[in-house]
C-alpha cells in the first residue's frame, strides 16, 4: 500500500494526521477560553466531555490521530537520517527562518510531547480517566476549574507551559506549511500564502494558549477557583452524583434537599451527617458493639451499608475543606450562613 510503502505516502498520512491536531489545538484553545470568560460554562463544557459514550470516543480518536503522527513522525526522520544525513524533511529549498526548526522537527516533538504528558497528568488523568476507572476522590471530575486550581497553583506550571508553547509554536509554524508541500501545494505563490496564513494561525493560538496559561496561574494564586460564590455554587450541585451511587434510594431526597439549599447551608449539614456516621461507626467498633453485631447478618449488612455512606460522605467533606481553606477562618468555624440541623 504506497500510504506506508512510499515516502510520499508516509508523508501524506502526516500531513493528514497533522491538520487534524491543528484543528484539535484550535478547539482546545477555545475552549480553555471559555474558562475565563465564563468559568461555570467551562465546567459544564467539561462535564458534557466526561465519560460519555462520545466524549470516549472522541479521546479515542485524537489519540489514534496522535500516535499516527508520532510514530510516522519518527520512521521519517530515521529514514531522512539514514538517506541525507542530518536531513529531516524531503524539502528542495527551506527558507532561512524556519531553518532551525526544519532541522529540529522531532525534537520539539519531543518536548510537545513531554509537556503534552505533563498536560495528561494535571487534567485528563484527574478527569476523565478517573471516571472511567472509578477512583473518583474529592474533586468531582466535571469540576474543571478545580483541577486548574490544583495546576496552575504550583510554582513550576506555568514556567514548564510556557516552554511547551514555544515548542508548540516552532514545531506548528515548521509542519503547517510543510504539511501542504507534503500534497503538493508546493508552487511558490500559494507556499509562501499558506507560509503567511500559517504563521499567523500558529501564533494566535499559541498566543491564546499562553495568556490563558497566565490567567489561570493569576487567578489559582488568588484562589479564584475555591473563592467564587457562583463557581461553590456548582461545586455543591455536582456533589449529588458523587452520592447517588452509595446512598441508593436516599439519593433522591438528599440530592434535591443539597439542590435548593445554599453553599454555606449543605456544607454544615454534610459535615454533621458526616460526624453522625462516623459516631456511628465508632459506636460499632467497640467490643460491646462487635459483640452486638456478631452473628446478627441483618445488622452486618446495615454497618457495611453506613460504612459505604461514611466513606463517601469524607470525600466530599474533604472537598468542602479544600474549597474553604481558602477563606482564613479557623478549621472549626464554619459559614455564617450555615444551618444548625443536618439533613
Amino acid at each position: 500500500m504506497w500510504l506506508t510503502s512510499s515516502s510520499v505516502g508516509r508523508k501524506f498520512i502526516m500531513a493528514l494526521t497533522g491538520a487534524f491536531l491543528v484543528l484539535f489545538l484550535t478547539f482546545h484553545c477555545l475552549m480553555n477560553a471559555v474558562a475565563i470568560v465564563w468559568p461555570t460554562a467551562y465546567n459544564s463544557i467539561c462535564e458534557f466531555l466526561g465519560a460519555n459514550w462520545y466524549a470516549l470516543l472522541g479521546t479515542v480518536v485524537i489519540a489514534v490521530f496522535a500516535v499516527i503522527h508520532i510514530f510516522y513522525a519518527v520512521w521519517l526522520t530515521l529514514q531522512n537520517r539514514k538517506a541525507r544525513g542530518n536531513e529531516r524533511y524531503a524539502i528542495a529549498k527551506r527558507p532561512k527562518a524556519v531553518e532551525w526548526s526544519s532541522q529540529n522537527m522531532l525534537v520539539l516533538g519531543i518536548v510537545v510531547l513531554a509537556f503534552l504528558v505533563v498536560h495528561f497528568i494535571q487534567f485528563w488523568a484527574k478527569m476523565q480517566m478517573a471516571e472511567i476507572a472509578g477512583t473518583v476522590e474529592a474533586l468531582p471530575p466535571a469540576a474543571g476549574t478545580l483541577f486548574l486550581q490544583e495546576a496552575f497553583g504550583q510554582p513550576w506550571t506555568l514556567v514548564v507551559y510556557a516552554v511547551g508553547f514555544v515548542a508548540l509554536w516552532f514545531h506548528l509554524t515548521h509542519g503547517f506549511w510543510s504539511m501542504f508541500q507534503s500534497v503538493g501545494w508546493d508552487n511558490k505563490v500559494w507556499m509562501n500564502r499558506l507560509k503567511c496564513i500559517g504563521n499567523w494561525w500558529v501564533s494566535i493560538v499559541v498566543a491564546l494558549f499562553l495568556a490563558e496559561a497566565i490567567v489561570f496561574t493569576v487567578r489559582a494564586h488568588e484562589k479564584f477557583y475555591l473563592t467564587d460564590e457562583a463557581l461553590r455554587e456548582q461545586y455543591k450541585d455536582m456533589i449529588v452524583p458523587m452520592l447517588e451511587e452509595d446512598f441508593g434510594p436516599d439519593a433522591d431526597q438528599l440530592g434535591a434537599q443539597i439542590e435548593m439549599s445554599p453553599y454555606g447551608q449543605v456544607s454544615m449539614g454534610l459535615r454533621q451527617m458526616h460526624s453522625q456516621m462516623a459516631n456511628q461507626l465508632e459506636q460499632v467498633n467497640t467490643p460491646e458493639g462487635k459483640e452486638m453485631v456478631k452473628g446478627n447478618p441483618e445488622m452486618a449488612s446495615q454497618i457495611e451499608e453506613l460504612q459505604k455512606r461514611t466513606d463517601a460522605l469524607e470525600n466530599v467533606v474533604k472537598l468542602f475543606d479544600y474549597l474553604e481553606s481558602a477563606d482564613n477562618k479557623p478549621e472549626n468555624l464554619m459559614p455564617a450562613s450555615a444551618g444548625n440541623q443536618p439533613y
